[in-house]
């Protein structure tokens, strides 16, 4: 810290707030801690008594909290997002998209992990719309030496730590309803009505619906149906459990798809089955409570099959930790801690 001539202190770091006070009207911070003084900012400082201030001490070795801020925000951004104005050293980063935000976990804990730095996002994997926040970043103190800042520019490398995919325009959905007492007659599908509301939340509509019995080739056969169609997703719902008459995951493997799970560490949804055909195109077997639950596994895989990321086996490891749904009085999904990774 040294002090200075007010007139000399253009693009010098102030140490402290500067109050102005007009009498009658207003007591308050009219210049901050942290500001870089312009030239504008002169005459405003000498109408205050400031004929001397102090400032920091800046060499090319040490870089402004705002200065830092750029720089760091600049290892997050990728497509399809937007900066914030600097405030108070602090950047932070809009969707520009509807989609699907994710994070490079492990490179933010990195990151993280270095002294006077931070970033704090949303939770990957979440759904957010235009104007959402995804995150934000900043030093602690107001200043720091520049090879920290290097120092996590080469750590995190060319590859930014956030990713927005957009959702898809223009899909359609093929649905199989399987079950012999919907087939017969016996009973009335209220499954379908389900998926297609949750479906039409994302723009996709059910271009294709078949429904058939327990048998496996009956099964097969809608399924190549709705396939050769030309829909973008199939959905089997119905018959996903282990009953002798629970037939659907046999028979998706049979279709020609590639299953990466039968099963996941998700409850509502422990039966759900994901695969794909050797075209990309994704199916779903959807177990019964993807129906009467108001949130499921369904709701935490769809947003991203829409968005067309493809999953591994590895995405539904991770959705053991925060896969419980609670079955709240009141569900406030996807404002919960519900298939938060």
């Amino acid at each position: 810290m040294k002090l200075i001539e007010t007139k000399d202190a253009v693009g010098h770091v102030l140490c402290h707030d500067l109050t102005r006070i007009v009498p009658g009207e207003s007591k308050d911070a009219q210049f901050r801690k942290g500001h870089v003084v312009t030239e504008d900012d002169i005459p405003m400082l000498l109408s205050m008594g400031k004929e001397h201030l102090y400032v920091w001490e800046v060499d090319e070795n040490t870089l402004h909290e705002n200065e830092a801020a750029d720089r760091l925000v600049a290892l997050c951004e990728s497509a399809h997002m937007r900066r914030g104005a600097v405030k108070e050293g602090k950047i932070e980063l809009f969707a520009t998209e509807n989609g699907v935000f994710q994070v490079d976990v492990a490179r933010l804990d990195t990151l993280n992990d270095l002294p006077d730095i931070m970033v704090a996002t949303r939770h990957t994997n979440t759904t957010v719309c235009v104007g959402d926040k995804l995150g934000g970043t900043r030093i602690i103190p107001l200043l720091i030496d520049r090879h920290r800042i290097e120092e996590a520019e080469a750590l995190i490398g060319s590859e930014p730590l956030f990713r927005l995919t957009p959702f898809r325009a223009g899909l359609k959905a093929g649905v199989v309803t399987t079950g012999s007492e919907v087939f017969s007659g016996r009973i009335e599908d209220k499954f379908t009505p389900v998926v297609e509301r949750k479906l039409a939340a994302f723009g996709v509509p059910v271009a294709q619906h078949r429904i058939c019995d327990d048998q496996t080739a009956n099964i097969v056969q809608a399924i190549r149906e709705v396939r050769a169609s030309g829909v973008d997703l199939v959905l089997c719902t119905g018959g996903m459990s282990v009953d002798p008459d629970d037939r659907t995951p046999a028979a998706i493997r049979d279709s020609g798809a590639n299953i990466v799970t039968y099963g996941a560490p998700v409850l509502p949804g422990a039966m759900f089955l994901l695969g794909y055909y050797g075209d990309g195109v994704p199916v779903m077997g959807l177990p019964g409570c993807v129906m009467y639950s108001r949130a499921s596994i369904f709701d935490l895989v769809l947003p991203r099959v829409v968005a067309g990321i493809r999953l591994s086996r590895a995405d539904f490891t991770r959705l053991g930790n925060g896969g419980l749904c609670l079955q709240c009085e009141t569900c406030t999904f996807p404002n919960c801690g519900f298939g938060k990774e």
